[in-house]
C-alpha cells in the first residue's frame, strides 16, 4: 500500500492553524503514519493569509506536492485562494458548517477530517482531551466527526511504525542540552525564536537588548566557563560578526545558530531561503578557523548541534549550525533515532582557577597584547595549523551522505533543509543524492563523487548557487547543471522532479 495525503488547513492568523495540524500529525503519527507539515505565513500578528500544508504517508515523507487532497477552510478567502493547487477529487471542509462553535471551529474540521481518514472517533477525543481538557474542545471534535455521517474516504489501519514528530529548532535545542548547554543568549528574530523558546523551557535563556549584547554576553559567559550558545537570523547575525572575529583572536569556544531567511535587509521575514551560506563561511574580519555544518532533517540537527558544541570546545573555536525557516518549522515524522550524544567537559583554565586572559589583541603565550611581527606571523600559522586539526577530527563524524541508487551515474548535490525534497523527488529516478553535512571543513569525497558521475545536478534555495561556487572553489569543478529556487518557499517534491526530468 502506499498513501500520500496532502491536507491544506487555511484561514487567518490566531484561528488555530497550527494546532489543528498538530490534532491530526499526532493522530496519525499514534497509527504508525508518517507526515510532514509544512507553514507559510506572512508576517502580521493576526489576519492574513495562513496556512499549513500537511502531508501523511505510510512510508517516509519529507516535503508536499502541489496537489491538494483534503482543505480545511477556516475562513472565505482559503478555497479561492488555493483553487488552483485541488485534486480533482478534494474535499473542502469549511467553517461555515461549524456556526456557533467559535474559537472551536478548528477543532471541529479537525473531527471531520479525522472521520473522513477512517480514524475511530474515540482516537480523536483522547487527543483533544490531552490538548484541550475542556468539554467545549470535546463537543466541537464529535460535533465534526459526525457531521461525516457514514463517509469515509480512507481507512488508514494501524501500522507498525513508532513515529516521532520534531521541528528542526527542536532538534537543535536537543542537540544542545544533550551537549550540556548552560544558558542561550538570543535576540528574537524569526525564524530563530522558536529554539529560544523551547530552550527557555530547559535552560537558562537571557534576551539581551542587541544581537550585539548576545555574541559578547555570551564570550564573556564562555569565559567564565560556561558552555553557551546564540541563535539569530541574518541580519542579526550581520551585527554580530565583530564578536565572531573577536572569538577568532580570544580563542573562548562560541556556537552560532543561524536560522536563515531570505534577504537582502528585512527581506522576506516569515519565509525560507539558503542564502546565508556564504556569511556562515566568512562573517567576521580577519581569518581564524571555524566550522560550519548543515543538518537537512530534525534527527540531524541533534547530531550536528552536539558536534558543534564538541569541536567548539575541543578546539576552543567557532562553529556555526546553519539551517532555515523551512526546517527550523518544519515538522517531520520519522521513526530515525539519532546517534549517541558525545560526552565532553570544558577541561580549559576558567577563572577562579588561576590567572586567565582573553583578549581581542594579538597576544603572546602569557596573554599579554603584542605587534612584534614574529609573534604576529607565529599565530597566524598557529591559527591555520587548528584548522588541519579541525579537518582531521571531522573526519570522524559524517560529513556527507549518499542516498538513493548508490551505483547511479547521475548525482543531485545539495545541503541543509533541501535533504527531505530531493529524497521524495528522486524515489524511483535513476539518481543518487550526495547530501553536504559539513561545509567547513569540507569533505574531499565530495570531488571523488562528482567525478565518478555522467550527469551532475546543484539543487539551492538561492539565487546563485552558493555550494556550488563552494565547490568550485575547494575542488576546481564547476557545476553547470543548476536548479535554483529563491521566491522565499521551498521546492515542493512533483515540482523538483518534474525539473530534473528535463535535465
Amino acid at each position: 500500500m502506499k498513501v500520500i495525503i496532502n491536507i491544506l488547513i487555511g484561514g487567518q492568523a490566531g484561528q488555530g492553524i497550527n494546532k489543528v495540524s498538530k490534532i491530526i500529525s499526532s493522530i496519525v503519527a499514534k497509527k504508525g503514519y508518517y507526515t510532514f507539515n509544512y507553514r507559510d505565513y506572512p508576517s502580521l500578528i493576526r489576519g492574513g493569509h495562513n496556512f499549513n500544508i500537511l502531508t501523511i504517508s505510510d512510508e517516509r515523507i519529507n516535503s508536499y506536492t502541489n496537489k491538494i487532497d483534503f482543505i480545511l477552510a477556516l475562513d472565505i478567502d482559503t478555497t479561492k485562494i488555493h483553487e488552483n493547487k485541488l485534486n480533482r477529487n478534494c474535499i473542502v471542509l469549511n467553517f461555515q458548517s461549524f456556526i456557533g462553535l467559535g474559537r472551536n471551529t478548528n477543532v471541529a474540521l479537525a473531527g471531520a477530517l479525522i472521520k473522513l481518514l477512517g480514524i475511530e472517533k474515540q482516537d480523536l477525543l483522547n487527543e483533544i482531551k490531552k490538548e484541550f481538557g475542556t468539554k467545549e474542545a470535546e463537543h466541537a471534535a464529535e460535533k465534526g466527526y459526525d457531521s461525516q455521517g457514514s463517509i469515509i474516504k480512507y481507512h488508514l489501519k494501524k501500522l507498525k511504525n513508532k513515529i516521532n514528530i520534531l521541528d528542526g529548532s527542536e532538534g537543535v535545542a536537543i542537540g544542545a542540552v544533550n551537549s550540556g548547554l548552560n544558558v542561550y543568549f538570543a535576540y528574537p528574530m524569526t525564524p530563530a525564536t522558536p529554539l529560544m523558546n523551547d530552550l527557555a523551557r530547559k535552560v537558562l535563556v537571557i534576551q539581551p537588548e542587541s544581537e550585539i549584547a548576545v555574541i559578547n554576553a555570551a564570550l564573556g559567559a564562555s569565559f567564565a566557563g560556561a558552555k553557551v550558545m546564540i541563535g539569530t537570523s541574518g541580519g542579526g547575525f550581520d551585527l554580530m560578526t565583530e564578536g565572531l572575529s573577536f572569538q577568532g583572536m580570544s580563542e573562548v569556544p562560541l556556537v552560532v545558530y543561524l536560522a536563515s531567511r531570505p534577504g537582502p535587509s528585512t527581506g522576506v521575514p516569515t519565509y525560507s531561503g539558503q542564502s546565508d551560506l556564504n556569511i556562515a563561511l566568512r562573517g567576521g574580519h580577519g581569518e581564524f578557523p571555524r566550522v560550519v555544518v548543515a543538518p537537512g532533517d530534525p534527527v540531524e540537527c541533534i547530531e550536528k548541534t552536539n558536534e558543534s558544541f564538541y569541536l567548539a570546545e575541543k578546539f576552543k573555536c567557532l562553529s556555526i549550525i546553519l539551517s532555515d525557516k523551512h526546517l527550523a518549522e518544519g515538522e517531520y515524522g520519522s521513526d530515525s533515532k539519532p546517534n549517541r550524544s558525545i560526552k565532553f567537559s570544558v577541561a580549559r583554565k576558567i577563572p577562579g582557577e588561576g590567572l586567565v586572559r582573553a583578549t581581542s589583541y594579538e597576544h603572546d603565550k602569557y596573554g599579554n597584547t603584542t605587534e612584534d611581527s614574529v609573534i604576529v606571523k607565529k599565530n597566524n600559522e598557529a591559527r591555520l595549523l587548528k584548522y588541519s586539526k579541525i579537518k582531521k577530527e571531522v573526519k570522524k563524524f559524517e560529513m556527507i551522505k549518499v542516498h538513493g541508487k548508490k551505483n547511479s551515474k547521475n548525482l543531485v548535490i545539495g545541503f541543509g533543509s533541501t535533504k527531505g525534497v530531493i529524497l521524495d523527488a528522486i524515489k524511483d529516478l535513476d539518481y543518487k543524492f550526495l547530501q553536504v553535512l559539513y561545509l567547513m571543513p569540507m569533505s574531499s569525497r565530495i570531488k571523488k563523487e562528482i567525478q565518478k558521475a555522467k550527469k551532475v545536478v546543484l539543487v539551492e534555495n538561492n539565487l546563485t548557487g552558493q555550494l556550488g561556487r563552494l565547490i568550485r572553489e575547494r575542488t576546481g569543478i564547476q557545476i553547470e547543471k543548476r536548479i535554483l529556487k529563491y521566491d522565499g518557499r521551498p521546492f515542493l517534491a512533483d515540482e523538483l522532479r518534474k525539473e530534473l526530468g528535463k535535465i
